[in-house]
């Protein structure tokens, strides 16, 4: 979560009915901006609930540029040399950004701090006048602009002014609006002394900048814009061993571990490629660790939910000592929908510091000096970039290219993102595709058209009858054009995968042996959490077993096959639905409404292989 995104600066303007080149001609000239140096700004930062100053530092002829926003817990940065963009994250580790959209941003951000919509042909982006629109009562000149490299933006320009008021991007799966106001001739540059960004997340999730100084300094090499190389020294392992093994519990396809916090524990805490080191709420109270601010945070689901940020002295899993950390406040997981209390998460910060093996069929996370980590064994090697935090690898499903985020925190096998199943016309493709509730995640309840795969390959691994999930949101991370599928731990178990961020490689070696539902989906059609008198029936499966038996949506079971519903059980109980033989007849002690009914639910395989046939095992 970038708190300072692209789109600040210069742009240009227009006329009344002026072509796109008279446009940015008067912008030029409305404008009093050098074409050479380095140019120094500061600001006050006013977002997410917390105020604090942020600063830029851009080269005038080339656009790269390095930036920082520091309030209260948060201390991040991100720049761009004119070739890596990268970021410093909140634990302030340094890590290049060639996944996903980052370049096409970071090429945006550059040609428009440079003003390169001045030169010669645009400074070849392709440029368009799409007319005069009113935004926020102004009469504003609407250009269309996709620089070499980048991706299209729009900007506005005041009809009288000739300045810039505004410009629109889409930035992952979010539209962003960047607002300017307030134009004054500062150290000999024309610039906006107030900037408003609104990030698509609603009036909570807007960023103010108020400029506070300016300074134009001789240029710099590019080597100032570079991302830094140096490795956080605020993790290690005990003794200063080079590795170390610890055990832990799959739930619902997720890694739970142990975790100590500022001494104090142990917490069950989720290991998560997807997120980064997180409290709960009430973990947080538990600790006396206030929250700062409020931001809106997006996942998996579609609903908006919301984040504060705590520091953390430390942080220990087994011989692994994290120290001085930032963290999200935010509800990790509800009991009810993974049977147990979620008391926080790891993720990045863990995963960048060290190399990480998970072996699910031995149910062990072995953690590595990454300077002494050997990949002999590991193995077969797939290179990855990184997509903000994420691993994005390179695939292939029949004839066409997919990149893939690596998520462990995805219960599920694949999800192909919504633009990616437009863009492959994959509704077309695999019309058999049934419609199913496939998961809960940050944002809420995820359902999908669902459907089995012949094969995919990661990399050059191939996996054989991978069930595959074609989601329709409109919103959340699965609405995100900038990659098309998410691996997730239901499809990483067939392997022992070992994550070496520091050098961007995935390996993979098979699984000895498999575990016992690889490959599996639900059976019975309906999705279940757990209630105070038991699992309560969530989502039904339009003609699946469960309304076939009966069941409506509400109900709540206190049997299965005789057995009292147990919170802890709700993960067995879950793979017991999807790993039994079609045609096993699960008996379900049913309370709705005050009365007490009993449902034979006859289980059978829901979802097609693609092509046809059902695919039995």
């Amino acid at each position: 979560m970038a708190l300072i995104g692209p789109a600040l600066l210069m742009v240009s303007n227009a006329h009344a009915q002026p072509s796109a080149a008279a446009v940015l001609a008067e912008n030029r000239t409305a404008m009093h901006i050098p074409r050479t140096g380095d140019l120094e700004l500061t600001y006050k930062f006013a977002g997410f609930g917390l105020t604090g100053s942020a600063s830029r530092e851009i080269d005038l002829s080339t656009g790269a540029y390095v930036e920082s926003t520091s309030a209260g817990a948060v201390s991040i940065g991100s720049g761009f040399d004119g070739t890596t963009p990268w970021m410093r994250d909140f634990s302030g580790a340094f890590t290049q950004e060639r996944g996903g959209d980052r370049i096409q941003l970071a090429v945006n951000q550059a040609y428009r701090f440079a003003n390169r919509w001045w030169e010669p042909k645009y400074g070849g982006a392709k440029v368009v006048y799409l007319g005069v629109d009113t935004t926020d009562g102004v009469s504003a000149d609407h250009l269309a602009i996709t620089p070499n490299g980048g991706k299209q933006f729009d900007a506005w320009f005041d009809v009288g002014s000739h300045l810039l008021v505004r410009v629109r991007e889409v930035q992952g799966f979010m539209t962003t609006q960047t607002l300017y106001s307030d134009y004054a001739r500062v150290a000999e540059v024309t610039l906006p002394r107030g900037t408003v960004m609104d990030l698509g997340q609603g009036p909570a999730g807007n960023i103010t900048l108020t400029l506070t100084n300016t300074k134009l300094r001789p240029r710099k090499p590019r080597s100032a814009f570079t991302c830094p190389v140096r490795m956080p020294q605020d993790a290690t392992i005990k003794s200063g061993s080079a590795r170390t093994t610890l055990n832990f519990r799959l739930l619902n396809n997720h890694i739970y571990v142990p975790v100590f916090v500022n001494s104090k524990g142990p917490y069950t805490f989720i290991v998560d490629t997807g997120g980064h080191l997180g409290l709960s709420p009430r973990l947080a109270a538990e600790l006396g660790t206030d929250a700062e601010g409020k931001a809106p945070e997006s996942g998996a689901g579609e609903n908006p939910a919301s984040t504060g940020f705590a520091h953390i002295d430390s942080v220990k899993l087994g011989d692994v000592r994290l120290q001085n950390q930032t963290a999200f406040v935010t509800e990790i997981y509800d009991e009810a929908v993974e049977g147990i209390p979620v008391d926080g998460m790891l993720g990045f910060e863990l995963f960048r510091r060290f190399v990480v093996r998970i072996d699910y069929s031995g149910s062990t996370l072995t953690i590595f000096d990454p300077k002494r980590f050997r990949s002999h064994g590991a193995g077969t090697a797939i290179p990855f970039k990184f997509y903000d935090h994420l691993p994005e690898v390179a695939g292939r499903i029949n004839d066409l290219l997919v990149r893939f985020d690596i998520d462990t925190g995805s219960r599920s096998e694949l999800d192909f993102t919504s633009p990616f199943v437009k863009r492959a016309d994959l509704r077309a493709k695999y019309p058999d595709a049934v419609n199913a509730m496939t998961g809960w995640g940050v944002g809420g309840p995820v359902s999908s058209r669902v459907l089995r795969l012949p094969a995919l390959k990661v990399g050059s691994v191939q996996i054989d009858n991978p069930v595959a999930e074609l989601s329709d949101a409109v919103h959340g991370s699965f609405s995100d054009a900038n990659y098309d599928g998410n691996i997730g731990s239901a499809l990483l178990k067939r392997f022992v995968v070992t994550f070496d961020y520091l050098h961007q490689r995935l390996y993979l070696k098979a699984a000895n042996p498999t575990p016992p539902d690889v490959g599996t989906f639900d059976r019975s059609g309906m999705w279940i959490n757990v209630g105070p008198a038991g699992y309560i029936v969530t989502a039904l499966d339009e003609g699946g077993p469960a309304v076939e038996a009966g069941l409506k949506s509400g109900d709540i079971i206190t049997h299965i096959d005789g057995r009292t519903s147990q919170t802890a059980d709700l993960s067995d109980v879950r793979q017991r639905l999807r790993t039994l033989p079609a045609g096993t007849v699960v008996r379900l002690d049913v309370t709705r409404d005050s009365d007490h009914k009993t449902f034979d639910v006859t289980l059978r395989d829901l979802i097609p292989v693609a092509g046809g046939a059902s695919m039995r095992q």
